[in-house]
């Protein structure tokens, strides 16, 4: 039966009993004597307290509802609201349930464009610092070497100090296009690749441990490209925001897949709002259909689980153009667990 008419004769129900009531034979004096004001009190009473919960009873879907619209989080995808109640409600809780799923499809494809087009302009970027201005400030230190060479003592020393600044820079420009476009994830694969990320970030003030379970199965290369960047920003956030002393970067093997972790003996994150960094990477999780998950470990600090499937349960739109004849191989070395060396240069 429709809401409508449920409402309706639940009121209308309501109606024709306190009117059976008056018409019947019970009269009220006049003035109303006490005992009669009670029974005509709990009489409507007991009507507007059936009619109240006759009314939540039916409209109790629609608050379920209510809270499920106002938790509903698309980076959290799959909650969805249980159907309840018949007619208009159950059809208006389907209804809503078919939205979420076409939002989380429609923000799933967006995402991946803008992240596409950024991994694109990533690449662009890197290639024209490696390029352009690399080999310019290449010449510069060559004809600042040669001018030094030929210049007066004095001045030669200082041209010196002016090389190396410029070298300095030279190495800071390759630092900056590797962590655009890392160039090793690329030729020799995501162990090397979170390897070297390992040792990056490592420093005085951060020790960095790594460590990656033998035989990891192949992945694609969009599950490889998300993995990288959340452990690169794991590491950022750690570095920046944690005031941590050691860290640990994890990639395992798990029955649906792998599982990577970035640990830190920090400050934690206690009760503060997830930031555009932790959205990012739950934006990216979602290409893949990987769970990320963000919470204090008891013993201090912040854990990052990010739990990828194999094969990814929704491929996302190819990321990475995948170059001719190269595949993932398999990671065959033995588990190690490796103190990085202190880094060129500091964390960002």
């Amino acid at each position: 039966m429709p809401l409508f008419w449920r409402i309706f004769l639940l009121n209308a129900v309501v109606l024709i009993v306190a009117t059976a009531l008056l018409l019947g034979p019970v009269t009220v004096s006049t003035p109303v004597l006490l005992t009669e004001a009670a029974v005509l009190t709990v009489g409507l009473a007991a009507m507007l307290v059936a009619n109240a919960l006759l009314l939540r009873v039916g409209l109790a879907p629609l608050q379920r509802l209510t809270r499920a619209m106002n938790t509903t989080d698309l980076l959290r995808p799959g909650h969805r609201t249980a159907v309840g109640g018949r007619g208009e409600i159950a059809e208006l809780i389907t209804t809503y349930n078919t939205m979420l799923d076409r939002l989380e499809d429609e923000r799933a494809t967006s995402s991946a464009r803008a992240l596409s087009a950024q991994e694109a302009e990533r690449r662009r970027i890197a290639r024209e610092l490696h390029d352009e201005v690399g080999q310019s400030l290449t010449a510069v230190l060559l004809q600042l070497k040669r001018a030094a060479d030929h210049a007066a003592p004095e001045l030669g020393d200082e041209l010196r100090q002016v090389q190396e600044t410029t070298r300095a820079s030279l190495e800071e420009i390759r630092r900056i296009a590797r962590r655009l476009r890392p160039g090793v994830l690329d030729e020799l694969g995501l162990a090397s690749a979170l390897k070297a990320l390992a040792t990056e970030f490592g420093g005085p003030g951060l020790t960095v441990q790594h460590c990656l379970d033998p035989g990891l199965p192949e992945l694609d290369r969009e599950s490889e490209l998300v993995l990288y960047r959340v452990a690169q920003e794991g590491l950022t956030n750690v570095a920046r925001h944690a005031g941590a002393r050691r860290a640990e970067l994890a990639l395992r093997r798990t029955p649906g897949g792998v599982e990577l972790r970035v640990r830190d003996d920090g400050r934690g994150i206690g009760g503060a709002a997830e930031g555009a960094g932790i959205r990012g990477m739950r934006e990216r999780a979602l290409l893949v259909g990987a769970e990320l998950t963000v919470e204090p470990r008891a013993e201090g600090g912040t854990e990052l689980r990010l739990a990828v499937p194999v094969p990814a349960r929704f491929p996302a739109h190819v990321l990475v153009p995948v170059r001719p004849g190269r595949k993932s191989v398999p990671s065959t070395a033995p588990a190690v667990v490796h103190r990085s060396a202190r880094a060129h240069a500091p964390p960002p």
